[in-house]
């Protein structure tokens, strides 16, 4: 639905919602289905992006007023290194979960890379892009 000033979306913005965006997060994970991968380990790459209305936080010059991309990143770390899952769909999930708790972000999209997945034909990446909202 178009918000008041015509664009798509919400809150006010033409064109919807600005976008902060962290791309490349890079941690040692030890998620997979195989317990090599559990044992191992192995890298992961994260790109968040936040949808958020930036418009105060602009006119204010405050930080509080928008979300602190260092603290966002600092949790997916967390994350990424925390308790192991199977799927890189739930740690994705988990991501997303966390970055909706800051209440400047209305929306985000997770891509999760892992590109030491063990598949055994030459490969460059595997990934996983979900989108989340609030509502």
């Amino acid at each position: 639905m178009p918000d008041a000033l015509g664009g798509p979306g919400a809150p006010g913005a033409l064109g919807g919602l600005d976008r902060v965006a962290v791309r490349g997060l890079r941690a040692t994970g030890h998620h997979g289905v195989f317990e090599h991968e559990r044992a191992e380990g192995q890298l992961f790459v994260v790109d968040v992006d936040l949808g958020v209305d930036t418009r105060a936080a602009a006119a204010g010059d405050e930080l509080a007023r928008t979300v602190h991309y260092g603290v966002v990143a600092e949790e997916v770390h967390a994350i990424i290194t925390g308790e192991p899952v199977d799927l890189i769909e739930t740690l994705a999930q988990r991501i997303a979960d966390q970055c909706l708790r800051h209440e400047a972000v209305h929306d985000v999209e997770v891509v999760v890379h892992k590109p030491g997945a063990p598949i055994p034909v030459p490969f460059d990446d595997v990934t996983i892009t979900i989108k989340r909202s609030r509502s």
